[in-house]
């Protein structure tokens, strides 16, 4: 049976009432000077949105931080458990210190409170949340179902973000910095292989295709290749009776000739230059009467 680690009792009981983004300030909350606080070095959360930093900077600058951040004591000073937007906007706005509430906190919470903050408040890109579900499944011994229960998402969501990881780091990329959605992504996913893939989310990116359009594209991709493989498979398979017959054929016509299957259809091809040696061909093959010029078997 899958184990849990703690994961189950969230994030108000791992923090206490702090976990929100807006509360109560508590009694035994401390000022601490920004540049004793350091950053956790495990946060999933890699990119922050400038325009909404800004926007919350402006914020503080008029009101004050009024919702602490959480931190727990470090050999430099100070180390970010739960907080981290609001402390790098407190530094846009000019200030000196912020409100910060300490606690204890293992190495072991640092990372499920980092992972399962941000997921739960959808402040992640796509593949942030996809490597972020991937640690807590792989570092906890969780199921999907496990995840998704922990967090109240579906199970198929949790399964469709991991999938994610499957692509080309260049996809991954174009995923990050908001080029393509997750929809264009699942429909890119679609298709097999990775020059494939990468190909078609150029080809998304370059003409701003909607995510119906990246599936219609994703299906004919995937039909043409389906077909070439077919003839390919069949140029492996052909039948040494057929170059027989070719080399006999043209022996006897005194043309090219090609006979060959294609797309489960087998076909005699014999090419010709202009209507003389049509009626030529014509009239050989009228007159033969039954007799193909060549024996069954060589």
């Amino acid at each position: 049976m899958a184990k849990h680690s703690g994961l189950g009792r969230g994030l108000e009981s791992l923090l206490g009432e702090t976990a929100g983004e807006v509360g109560t300030l508590e009694a035994g909350q401390a000022e601490i000077p920004l540049d004793e606080i350091r950053v956790n070095p495990n946060q999933p959360r890699k990119l922050f949105d400038d325009a909404a930093l800004d926007e919350l900077a402006d914020s503080i600058r008029q009101n004050g931080l009024i919702q602490p951040i959480v931190v727990r004591r470090h050999v430099d000073g100070y180390e970010i458990v739960a907080g981290e937007r609001r402390y790098q906007a407190s530094r846009r706005a000019g200030l000196m210190t912020v409100p910060a509430i300490v606690r204890d906190v293992s190495d072991e919470d640092m990372l499920k409170i980092a992972l399962i903050e941000n997921l739960q408040r959808e402040d992640l890109n796509p593949i942030e949340t996809a490597m972020g579900y991937h640690r807590l499944i792989e570092e906890n011994g969780l199921r999907q179902q496990d995840l998704a229960d922990l967090i109240s998402r579906s199970r198929s969501s949790i399964a469709n973000s991991l999938r994610l990881l499957e692509l080309p780091e260049g996809i991954q990329e174009l995923l990050r910095a908001g080029k393509l959605t997750p929809g264009h992504a699942r429909a890119i996913l679609s298709v097999d292989g990775e020059e494939n893939r990468m190909s078609l989310a150029e080809r998304v990116v370059r003409e701003g295709l909607s995510v119906r359009q990246t599936e219609k594209l994703a299906s004919w991709i995937s039909v043409q290749a389906s077909e070439g493989e077919k003839e390919t498979e069949t140029r492996k398979v052909r039948p040494a009776a057929y170059a027989i017959a070719e080399r006999r054929l043209r022996d006897v016509l005194k043309l090219p000739v090609a006979v060959r299957r294609v797309r489960g259809k087998n076909k005699l091809e014999i090419q010709f230059e202009d209507e003389g040696q049509l009626s030529a061909l014509i009239s050989l093959l009228t007159s033969a009467e039954g007799d193909s010029g060549f024996d069954k078997d060589e």
